[in-house]
Protein backbone atom coordinates (compact mmCIF):
# COMPACT_ATOMS: atom_id res chain seq x y z
CA UNK A 1 0.00 0.00 0.00
CA UNK A 2 2.66 1.95 0.90
CA UNK A 3 4.70 1.83 -2.60
CA UNK A 4 1.59 2.25 -5.05
CA UNK A 5 0.79 5.81 -2.53
CA UNK A 6 4.71 7.02 -3.29
CA UNK A 7 4.26 6.00 -6.60
CA UNK A 8 1.31 8.22 -6.71
CA UNK A 9 3.02 11.28 -5.25
CA UNK A 10 5.75 10.62 -7.57
CA UNK A 11 4.01 10.38 -10.51
CA UNK A 12 2.08 13.81 -9.52
CA UNK A 13 5.84 15.42 -8.99
CA UNK A 14 6.57 14.16 -12.59
CA UNK A 15 3.85 15.97 -13.86
CA UNK A 16 4.18 19.00 -11.73
CA UNK A 17 7.34 19.65 -13.38
CA UNK A 18 6.13 19.29 -17.10
CA UNK A 19 3.55 21.35 -16.64
CA UNK A 20 6.00 23.77 -15.13
CA UNK A 21 8.44 23.31 -17.60
CA UNK A 22 6.11 23.90 -20.40
CA UNK A 23 4.52 27.03 -19.21
CA UNK A 24 8.17 28.35 -18.69
CA UNK A 25 9.29 27.71 -22.30
CA UNK A 26 5.96 29.81 -23.19
CA UNK A 27 7.05 32.12 -21.30
CA UNK A 28 10.03 32.43 -22.67
CA UNK A 29 9.54 32.25 -26.00
CA UNK A 30 6.90 34.83 -25.94
CA UNK A 31 9.63 36.75 -24.71
CA UNK A 32 11.93 35.51 -27.35
CA UNK A 33 10.14 37.60 -30.21
CA UNK A 34 9.87 41.37 -31.38
CA UNK A 35 6.71 42.66 -32.98
CA UNK A 36 7.12 45.83 -34.89
CA UNK A 37 5.12 47.85 -37.50
CA UNK A 38 6.34 49.18 -40.62
CA UNK A 39 4.60 52.24 -42.94
CA UNK A 40 4.87 52.69 -46.38
CA UNK A 41 3.48 55.58 -48.33
CA UNK A 42 3.25 57.11 -51.60
CA UNK A 43 1.64 59.62 -53.97
CA UNK A 44 0.81 59.71 -57.36
CA UNK A 45 -1.73 60.83 -60.46
CA UNK A 46 -4.96 59.60 -61.15
CA UNK A 47 -4.81 58.60 -65.26
CA UNK A 48 -8.59 57.96 -65.23
CA UNK A 49 -10.93 60.30 -65.28
CA UNK A 50 -14.94 59.64 -65.20
CA UNK A 51 -17.28 62.51 -65.73
CA UNK A 52 -21.16 62.61 -65.57
CA UNK A 53 -23.90 64.55 -66.51
CA UNK A 54 -28.07 64.24 -67.02
CA UNK A 55 -29.71 66.43 -69.66
CA UNK A 56 -33.28 66.91 -68.63
CA UNK A 57 -36.52 68.20 -70.01
CA UNK A 58 -40.32 68.98 -69.28
CA UNK A 59 -42.72 68.74 -71.75
CA UNK A 60 -46.99 67.93 -71.16
CA UNK A 61 -46.44 64.67 -73.66
CA UNK A 62 -43.49 62.14 -73.81
CA UNK A 63 -42.62 62.88 -77.62
CA UNK A 64 -42.47 66.61 -77.24
CA UNK A 65 -40.24 65.96 -74.43
CA UNK A 66 -37.91 63.40 -75.61
CA UNK A 67 -37.44 65.91 -79.05
CA UNK A 68 -35.82 68.14 -76.37
CA UNK A 69 -33.50 65.49 -75.12
CA UNK A 70 -32.43 64.52 -78.38
CA UNK A 71 -31.62 68.14 -79.70
CA UNK A 72 -29.70 68.72 -76.27
CA UNK A 73 -27.86 65.47 -76.88
CA UNK A 74 -27.07 66.56 -80.22
CA UNK A 75 -25.48 69.73 -78.84
CA UNK A 76 -23.76 67.54 -76.19
CA UNK A 77 -22.33 65.44 -78.45
CA UNK A 78 -21.13 68.34 -80.53
CA UNK A 79 -19.33 69.83 -78.27
CA UNK A 80 -17.33 66.99 -76.66
CA UNK A 81 -16.44 66.23 -79.97
CA UNK A 82 -15.26 69.66 -81.00
CA UNK A 83 -13.27 69.31 -77.25
CA UNK A 84 -11.74 66.19 -78.95
CA UNK A 85 -13.41 63.99 -76.79
CA UNK A 86 -14.05 60.71 -78.95
CA UNK A 87 -17.46 59.51 -79.37
CA UNK A 88 -16.84 56.06 -78.05
CA UNK A 89 -15.62 57.36 -74.60
CA UNK A 90 -19.11 58.78 -74.08
CA UNK A 91 -22.04 56.78 -73.26
CA UNK A 92 -25.57 57.61 -72.97
CA UNK A 93 -27.87 56.21 -70.85
CA UNK A 94 -31.43 55.13 -71.72
CA UNK A 95 -34.45 58.12 -71.41
CA UNK A 96 -36.01 57.93 -67.64
CA UNK A 97 -39.60 59.42 -67.99
CA UNK A 98 -41.64 60.36 -65.29
CA UNK A 99 -45.06 61.88 -64.47
CA UNK A 100 -45.13 64.91 -62.83
CA UNK A 101 -48.26 66.08 -60.00
CA UNK A 102 -49.04 69.70 -58.33
CA UNK A 103 -50.40 70.38 -55.46
CA UNK A 104 -54.21 71.78 -55.27
CA UNK A 105 -55.73 73.42 -52.70
CA UNK A 106 -59.17 74.79 -52.24
CA UNK A 107 -59.87 77.45 -49.59
CA UNK A 108 -56.34 76.99 -48.48
CA UNK A 109 -56.97 72.99 -47.96
CA UNK A 110 -55.10 70.90 -49.60
CA UNK A 111 -57.50 68.70 -52.13
CA UNK A 112 -55.03 66.18 -54.13
CA UNK A 113 -52.78 66.37 -57.08
CA UNK A 114 -53.07 67.22 -60.50
CA UNK A 115 -50.78 66.02 -63.39
CA UNK A 116 -48.73 68.62 -64.29
CA UNK A 117 -46.60 67.16 -67.50
CA UNK A 118 -43.51 64.89 -67.71
CA UNK A 119 -39.69 65.39 -66.45
CA UNK A 120 -37.68 63.26 -69.05
CA UNK A 121 -33.69 62.74 -67.54
CA UNK A 122 -30.57 61.37 -69.70
CA UNK A 123 -27.26 60.51 -67.64
CA UNK A 124 -24.03 60.36 -70.18
CA UNK A 125 -20.85 59.49 -68.81
CA UNK A 126 -17.14 60.02 -70.26
CA UNK A 127 -14.58 57.69 -69.20
CA UNK A 128 -10.69 58.65 -70.47
CA UNK A 129 -7.25 58.22 -69.42
CA UNK A 130 -7.16 62.38 -71.07
CA UNK A 131 -7.49 63.28 -67.80
CA UNK A 132 -6.45 66.94 -68.21
CA UNK A 133 -9.09 67.06 -71.13
CA UNK A 134 -12.31 65.97 -70.00
CA UNK A 135 -11.46 67.58 -66.36
CA UNK A 136 -11.41 71.25 -68.39
CA UNK A 137 -14.50 69.99 -70.45
CA UNK A 138 -16.58 69.19 -67.04
CA UNK A 139 -15.87 73.18 -66.10
CA UNK A 140 -16.82 74.23 -69.25
CA UNK A 141 -19.98 72.01 -70.32
CA UNK A 142 -22.44 74.77 -68.59
CA UNK A 143 -21.92 77.21 -71.57
CA UNK A 144 -24.39 74.45 -73.35
CA UNK A 145 -27.10 76.33 -71.19
CA UNK A 146 -26.67 79.43 -73.50
CA UNK A 147 -27.61 77.55 -76.46
CA UNK A 148 -31.08 76.00 -74.45
CA UNK A 149 -29.50 72.95 -73.27
CA UNK A 150 -30.87 71.65 -69.88
CA UNK A 151 -27.96 70.04 -68.25
CA UNK A 152 -26.18 68.83 -65.13
CA UNK A 153 -23.05 67.80 -64.85
CA UNK A 154 -21.65 66.20 -61.39
CA UNK A 155 -17.84 66.30 -60.13
CA UNK A 156 -15.63 64.04 -61.72
CA UNK A 157 -14.41 60.85 -60.25
CA UNK A 158 -10.20 59.93 -60.40
CA UNK A 159 -9.22 56.56 -60.91
CA UNK A 160 -5.92 54.98 -61.13
CA UNK A 161 -5.17 52.02 -63.38
CA UNK A 162 -2.19 50.47 -61.62
CA UNK A 163 -3.30 50.24 -57.68
CA UNK A 164 -2.15 46.55 -57.78
CA UNK A 165 1.87 47.90 -58.64
CA UNK A 166 1.35 50.42 -56.24
CA UNK A 167 0.06 47.70 -53.42
CA UNK A 168 2.64 45.69 -54.00
CA UNK A 169 5.54 48.46 -53.43
CA UNK A 170 3.70 49.54 -50.50
CA UNK A 171 4.25 45.73 -48.89
CA UNK A 172 7.94 46.23 -49.84
CA UNK A 173 8.26 49.57 -48.26
CA UNK A 174 6.27 48.74 -45.56
CA UNK A 175 7.78 45.43 -44.68
CA UNK A 176 11.68 46.87 -45.15
CA UNK A 177 10.63 49.65 -42.50
CA UNK A 178 9.49 47.06 -40.19
CA UNK A 179 12.88 45.28 -40.33
CA UNK A 180 14.85 48.70 -40.14
CA UNK A 181 12.67 49.20 -36.81
CA UNK A 182 13.09 45.49 -35.34
CA UNK A 183 16.86 45.62 -35.83
CA UNK A 184 17.17 49.00 -34.08
CA UNK A 185 15.21 47.64 -31.23
CA UNK A 186 17.17 44.26 -30.62
CA UNK A 187 20.09 46.15 -31.15
CA UNK A 188 19.34 48.42 -28.26
CA UNK A 189 18.74 45.14 -26.47
CA UNK A 190 22.33 43.62 -27.08
CA UNK A 191 20.92 41.02 -29.42
CA UNK A 192 19.74 40.47 -33.33
CA UNK A 193 16.52 39.52 -35.04
CA UNK A 194 15.93 36.30 -36.91
CA UNK A 195 13.57 34.83 -38.96
CA UNK A 196 10.08 35.97 -39.17
CA UNK A 197 7.50 34.33 -37.32
CA UNK A 198 4.33 36.07 -38.37
CA UNK A 199 3.40 38.31 -40.59
CA UNK A 200 0.17 40.46 -41.23
CA UNK A 201 -0.93 43.41 -43.25
CA UNK A 202 -2.72 46.48 -42.95
CA UNK A 203 -6.10 47.90 -44.25
CA UNK A 204 -5.33 49.26 -48.26
CA UNK A 205 -6.00 53.51 -47.71
CA UNK A 206 -6.04 55.96 -50.40
CA UNK A 207 -7.05 59.42 -49.37
CA UNK A 208 -6.34 62.74 -51.55
CA UNK A 209 -3.20 64.00 -51.42
CA UNK A 210 -2.29 66.80 -48.66
CA UNK A 211 -5.69 66.46 -47.54
CA UNK A 212 -6.89 65.68 -43.98
CA UNK A 213 -9.17 62.65 -44.44
CA UNK A 214 -9.64 60.26 -41.42
CA UNK A 215 -8.63 56.58 -42.29
CA UNK A 216 -11.53 54.05 -42.36
CA UNK A 217 -11.60 50.58 -40.21
CA UNK A 218 -12.41 48.81 -43.79
CA UNK A 219 -10.05 50.58 -45.96
CA UNK A 220 -10.41 54.71 -47.62
CA UNK A 221 -10.73 54.36 -51.59
CA UNK A 222 -10.75 58.53 -52.44
CA UNK A 223 -12.43 58.72 -55.72
CA UNK A 224 -12.71 62.59 -55.64
CA UNK A 225 -9.52 64.21 -56.04
CA UNK A 226 -6.89 64.10 -58.68
CA UNK A 227 -3.61 63.96 -56.58
CA UNK A 228 -3.65 60.69 -54.14
CA UNK A 229 -1.67 59.16 -51.31
CA UNK A 230 -1.67 55.74 -50.57
CA UNK A 231 -0.52 54.06 -47.44
CA UNK A 232 -0.35 50.50 -46.20
CA UNK A 233 0.97 49.01 -42.75
CA UNK A 234 3.12 45.41 -42.24
CA UNK A 235 2.40 44.04 -38.61
CA UNK A 236 5.55 41.78 -38.80
CA UNK A 237 6.77 39.32 -35.57
CA UNK A 238 10.27 38.17 -35.81
CA UNK A 239 12.68 35.36 -33.43
CA UNK A 240 15.44 37.21 -31.83
CA UNK A 241 18.34 35.26 -32.04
Amino acid sequence: MKNSKYLVLALAAVACAVVLGRAYTYKYRVQDTVVVTGLGETEFTSDLIVWSGALTAEAQNVAAGYAQIEASKKKVQDYLASKGVPAEAVVFEFVNVEKQYASVYQDGKWAGNRFSGYELRQRFTVESKEVEKVETVSREISSLIAQGVSIEAYAPNYYYTKLDDVKLGLIETASADARTRAEKIAANAGTKIGRVASARMGVFQITGANSNEEFSAGGSFNTTSRQKKARITMRIEYRVK
